[in-house]
């Protein structure tokens, strides 16, 4: 039975990776954070399987980090763990630093001071691209416009020297934006779908945003996580771009998201200063033919199903809390 380790195993990524793989046969560890209240909402509907284990520990803690890989010995190691907001990292970029980019360091000074066989996949970011224009593959010059995408380069490269130095099955997977009802709700695509099913039934009126011409990349979470298995299934360790190669802009996105619903956004959304970043990104459109023709990775949902599914699934949430 194969044992994969995966950090930030509570979020959006990891509980889709969880599933992935325990339907796979794999025995599961993760990494959580010790905290005062529980946030494991993701995964909850797995915690009677057998082969999935969790453990407390912090990317921020090296000791832990050495301790855990010693004691699971895993063959892959997944590494979904970050501060991944873009916006927070302007308001915290030192502790968005260390997570980010030193995390992926001590993990994988652990793994190799451990001298197993194991492979590492790195979640690098499309927002390493920041201010070079799309469309983005692995070949593109690097510009990141936040303290996030800076850290995420420093993970991405040390992972190469990583790779090269010490003969590493080490690869990153430099994903676009990817969505789902288990997204995270400060970030856009959930905002605005929770805002649209709270709208839908009357529970509030406006909705406020920022710079509603950006334009993202936007694609579905499961199939990402797809990939990321996939590159570590290869024979050489290599890194990708997973994208869905369409690009559509913030107005488009809650276009979508509302007239699933019934409605006119322009009735409903309005413009907040307070939402751009210091720096702001204006494309991000990936390439991604590298992994449909090296892994036979294709992303399948467009950007318009990703916002009608998601508004659907927050429908029924909000309709349930409300309800109780």
């Amino acid at each position: 039975m194969k044992r994969a380790f995966i950090t930030g195993i509570t979020g959006q990524d990891g509980s889709y990776l969880t599933e992935l793989l325990l339907g796979k046969g794999y025995e599961v560890h993760g990494l959580v954070r010790r905290a005062s209240t529980l946030n494991r909402s993701r995964i909850d509907h797995l915690h009677t399987e057998p082969n999935l284990h969790l453990h407390y520990g912090d990317l921020t803690d090296g000791v832990s980090l050495v301790n855990l890989i010693h004691a699971i010995e895993p063959h892959e190691v997944y590494n979904l763990g970050a501060q991944s907001h873009v916006k927070v990292s302007f308001e915290m970029p030192e502790y968005t630093a260390s997570t980010d980019a030193v995390g992926t360091l001590r993990l994988l000074e652990a793994i190799r001071a451990a001298n197993l066989d194991c492979r590492f996949y790195q979640a690098s970011t499309s927002e390493m691209f920041g201010a070079t224009p799309p469309p983005q593959n692995e070949s593109t010059r690097f510009y990141p416009r936040s303290p996030y995408g800076a850290a995420k380069l420093y993970s991405h490269w040390v992972t190469v020297n990583y790779r090269e130095a010490y003969d590493l099955f080490a690869v990153s997977g430099i994903l676009f934006n990817h969505e789902s009802p288990r997204r995270g709700e400060s970030f856009l695509t959930r905002k605005v779908t929770l805002g649209v099913a709270s709208i839908k039934l009357g529970l509030q009126e406006t909705l406020k945003l920022g710079n509603l011409e950006a334009t993202r990349d936007w694609g579905y979470a499961p199939e990402y996580v797809e990939g990321m298995w996939r590159m570590l299934q290869h024979d050489e360790p290599q890194d990708y771009v997973l994208a869905t190669g369409v690009g559509t802009t913030v107005r488009q996105f809650c276009e979508a998201a509302f007239s699933h619903a019934g409605l006119n956004w322009e009735d409903h959304v309005s413009y907040d200063k307070s939402y751009e970043r210091p720096t702001e990104v204006d494309a991000l459109v990936g390439d991604a033919g590298k992994a449909h023709q090296v892994l036979g990775w294709k992303a399948h949902t467009t950007a318009t199903d990703l916002a009608g599914l998601m508004v659907d699934a927050d429908l029924e949430k909000v309709a349930r809390l409300a309800g109780s």
